[in-house]
């Protein structure tokens, strides 16, 4: 009998993602099963399971519910659904859940992202790894049934998630919009025509959708799910010009995620969403909580225009470091109404905390219904410093490369290790500001450096020395 697989390479930080058939095997994923119904007590307790549309996911799903079934896990699939529909059914029905997906991992991959009951997140520190531990021994010894296994059930939940979300941001009033949507055959091509149009048997919007690959595919024949990457908007950008669109919204693989692009197809940032969002959320609960202060989380990459829009709004910004169960962790500690991350990633109290990509896409598409301006007009009034995006360098000694930018950095910035290294530049007063920050990958030999200034010109420098720095 071969040697186990080891689980150790592909449980990552936040979820479990490896490749299908040399690491993720239904043998692995009944062990998953079993293990996340033993680390949560699950014995007698409905357990959500969902999935993508990656070839293996059914199966997969499958045998996870085999696994939790075992060992006593009362299994409510859910079927096909974004990640952030099992984060509503983990809410509403007060389950823990698990999904299956590989987010905007190329067709290779697949994975599980756990939630505890009410969709609070898993990471490694806080049952992850005991998971995986439980799961690498199952896979020695086999899936003992408990004495009384669980039972299997499928419900459909996506008209009440559809009705969920238009009950948190009222669209019906806006003026007329026409958006192009590329769903990457990914699972927005489920969920957008269910929230934005008349799939989920909710009332006709005033927003006209002009579909891009809502054919849910796997395999990803047109690009991958993974609108983070420029490569991958192109047929966005161009279809809103070529339909003259008032935007275009892209969501990855899982759809859990959301990007925006305006009318001259030109990207709008992530912080520029977040700063719109979270504006609106303020607004929104200042005016039933007119005292107290309200928090409202960024992560350390996002633009300065988003803890200045927060404080602006007279709400308290947050700080924290870059990572989904981390933020999700830091919405409960802190009561934050709403939370937002560079990545796209978009966090809301009224979402039990967790992240939800359609939700921001409504909260955008509000803003800009309610107005009369452009998009980019938006985009503009959000976007008044220079970013360079993250770039990604190979790194094998990342001590020294630290080593090397403090040295040349001391006594003109000052120094944060929050999470990897900010380094914010102490300037004169008719100089532009800057930062960067500069974290390792968590999987890969990597640093990942990002820069924000006060000009293109100050950004492009300040770039291109700190990468030689970390490059020589």
């Amino acid at each position: 009998m071969p040697d186990p697989i080891d689980l150790s390479p592909f449980i990552k930080a936040y979820d479990v993602r490896g490749l299908v058939g040399s690491q993720l095997t239904t043998e692995v994923v009944t062990a998953l099963g079993a293990a996340f119904v033993d680390e949560i007590d699950g014995a007698g307790a409905d357990i959500v399971v969902g999935h993508d549309m990656r070839d293996s996911s059914p199966e997969f799903a499958s045998a996870f519910a085999r696994g939790a079934q075992a060992r006593g896990g009362n299994v409510l699939s859910i079927g096909l659904c974004s990640t952030d529909e099992t984060y509503f059914a983990s809410g509403h029905l007060h389950a823990p859940a698990a999904m299956f997906t590989a987010s905007h991992n190329p067709a290779t991959y697949n994975g599980i992202k756990f939630s505890r009951a009410g969709a609070q997140g898993i990471s490694f520190d806080t049952g992850l790894k005991s998971i995986r531990d439980r799961a690498q021994a199952y896979l020695s010894t086999g899936v003992p049934d408990v004495a009384a296994v669980g039972s299997f059930r499928s419900i459909d939940l996506l008209a009440e998630y559809a009705a969920y979300l238009r009950s948190l941001v009222d669209l019906s009033g806006i003026r007329p919009i026409r958006v192009v949507v590329d769903a990457g055959n990914g699972m927005g091509g489920l969920t957008v025509p269910a929230v934005l149009g008349t799939a989920a048997g909710l009332p006709e919007l005033p927003i006209e959708i002009i579909p891009l690959y809502f054919d849910l595919d796997g395999t990803f024949p047109n690009h991958e799910a993974n609108p983070l990457d420029p490569k991958n908007i192109v047929d966005l950008q161009k279809a809103v010009i070529e339909h003259g669109a008032d935007l275009g919204l892209a969501f990855d693989g899982d759809a859990d995620r959301c990007f925006v692009v305006d009318e001259k197809g030109d990207a709008v940032t992530p912080s520029a969403v977040a700063a719109v969002v979270a504006l609106r959320e303020i607004t929104r609960v200042r005016a039933y909580q007119p005292d107290g202060d309200i928090f409202v989380i960024h992560n350390l990459i996002t633009s300065l225009v988003v803890p200045e829009t927060i404080e602006g709004a007279g709400a308290v910004p947050v700080r924290t470091k870059v990572g989904h169960s981390l933020i999700k962790d830091q919405m409960a500690i802190t009561g934050a109404i709403f939370g937002g991350e560079h990545s796209a990633h978009y966090y809301f109290r009224d979402f039990w905390g967790a992240d939800n990509g359609m939700l921001a896409a409504m909260h955008f598409l509000a803003e800009f219904g309610s107005q009369s301006g452009p998009v980019s007009a938006i985009s503009a009034r959000y976007t008044p410093y220079s970013l360079s995006g993250e770039i990604n360098s190979v790194v094998t000694d990342v001590p020294a490369a630290y080593d090397r930018i403090v040295q040349e950095y001391t006594g003109t910035a000052e120094f944060d290790e929050l999470d990897g290294l900010t380094v914010t530049g102490t300037v004169g007063q008719d100089e532009p500001f800057w930062w960067f920050n500069v974290r390792p990958s968590n999987t890969e030999p990597l640093l990942r450096l990002n820069v924000e200034a006060g000009t293109p010109t100050a950004m492009a420098r300040v770039r291109d020395a700190v990468l030689a720095l970390i490059r020589s």
